[in-house]
């Protein structure tokens, strides 16, 4: 199984990329949420994998970070939910916003994702809930000591001499991308890396 890949971005649109990794160019579906924050084409990007195989086909799913592959590996999961829907609610809603609307059961904001109605909102709360709950993916667990971490983060940027709008920005993006993961370091250096592009 390929789990992840790094190569060069050789086709980049909204349906699917190819990664060419030593020549070999691979087809890769991405959600939005990745599409938006991958490099030019014609530079090496790196991706975590998902590979989804049936009698017919071996697909590849692509993902910026390891928690965004990680909800959608525990969507697919659900009954009624396959890769592509899976790839679509993606496309909807950020991971860190999805699970928190299931730990939430905030059915009102999850009929918003395109192809979600009351149903699929009602069996993704009692199907998934508990599975994240246990697999330590709870936003709303010590939220407020991972709030002081990015106001801590805020300060040091806009000590460095960045302007605090562009400084926020920078923090959200980075937090996004590796809320589970995340430290002040982390954050910070980053975030130190986006506002020097």
């Amino acid at each position: 199984m390929i789990a992840a890949l790094r190569g060069v971005l050789s086709h980049k649109s909204t349906q699917h990329i190819i990664v060419d990794v030593n020549g070999i160019g691979y087809h890769v579906a991405v959600p939005l949420s990745t599409f938006y924050l991958l490099p030019d084409v014609g530079t090496t990007v790196s991706l975590a994998i998902h590979t989804h195989v049936r009698e017919d086909t071996i697909s590849l799913f692509g993902f910026h970070s390891g928690d965004e592959k990680a909800i959608f590996q525990r969507m697919i999961t659900v009954s009624g939910i396959g890769p592509r829907l899976a790839l679509n609610i993606l496309s909807g809603i950020a991971p860190d916003e999805l699970i928190e609307a299931i730990m939430t059961e905030n059915m009102s904001r999850l009929v918003t994702i395109p192809g979600v109605g009351r149903k699929m909102a009602e069996r993704l709360i009692f199907e998934l809930k508990e599975k994240l709950a246990s697999a330590g993916m709870d936003p709303l667990r010590e939220r407020s000591g991972y709030d002081a971490m990015t106001d801590d983060a805020l300060s040091a940027l806009v000590n460095l001499g960045y302007k605090e709008s562009l400084a926020k920005k920078a923090i959200d993006r980075v937090s996004k991308e590796c809320k589970y993961q995340a430290s002040l370091e982390l954050i910070i250096t980053e975030s130190l890396k986006l506002l020097s592009k």
